[in-house]
């Protein structure tokens, strides 16, 4: 059975309770989002209805996880319709590709070996998000989306800090000045605190965190 849904409700990752610090993290991020796509003006052509970024897996923290999962505790009384629709988008996705899953799929928690990690890096690259609805082309948890999807399209400072990276069709023709003047600062200190001051899992994907606890076996 998929138990990462149970495991999210536990005690252990604090009945479904986020963290102090999360909404805090997740304003600046917000307003940092907001700073650089400002500065980045007709370079950032994230729109609705793009959907690049929206496909293929990665890895979310645990802090991602539990921001998910309240989420959609709060889509169901407020559209069930959609939480319903998530959660059986994500049973698909697990259906499809959990028997590739580079890591525990009773727990949905991510192997971290090198063989691990060199699995998840051929895995499910282009399955589409689970919270993605394919009819609008809009992420249905949107508000509690992971940090790695907030921090998408600007310019982020990547390795040892020298380096930029950015959504490959966001800011075509720009140069390496311009490209810097946007970089988007990341709070990773600031998560890893946040998650450091609490007993909680590691990493997943999204899928896990939006399954609803349906039996996969």
């Amino acid at each position: 059975m998929a138990r990462i849904w149970a495991l999210l409700q536990s005690g252990i990752l604090g009945l479904m309770r986020l963290p102090a610090g999360d909404s805090e993290l997740v304003q600046i991020m917000d307003a940092a989002l907001a700073d650089s796509a400002r500065r980045a003006g007709e370079w950032l052509v994230c729109r609705p209805g793009c959907t690049q970024c929206c496909h293929g897996a990665f890895a979310i923290g645990p802090l991602d996880a539990l921001r998910l999962a309240a989420g959609l505790e709060v889509l169901r009384t407020a559209d069930p319709s959609t939480a319903e629709a998530v959660q059986q988008r994500s049973r698909a996705w697990i259906a499809e590709y959990g028997a590739d899953f580079p890591g525990d799929r009773q727990t949905g928690i991510l192997g971290e070996t090198d063989a691990d990690r060199e699995r998840f890096e051929e895995f499910a690259n282009e399955a589409a998000c689970p919270a993605l609805d394919p009819a609008t082309g809009r992420c249905d948890v949107y508000a509690w989306r992971p940090m790695t999807c907030r921090v998408f399209g600007p310019p982020v400072r990547v390795g040892d800090g020298q380096a930029l990276a950015h959504c490959e069709l966001c800011f075509a023709g720009a140069g390496s000045a311009e490209v810097g003047e946007c970089a988007l600062p990341v709070l990773h200190e600031l998560e890893a605190r946040i998650v450091g001051g609490c007993r909680l899992l590691g990493e997943t994907v999204v899928a896990f965190a939006t399954c609803g606890g349906a039996d996969f076996t």
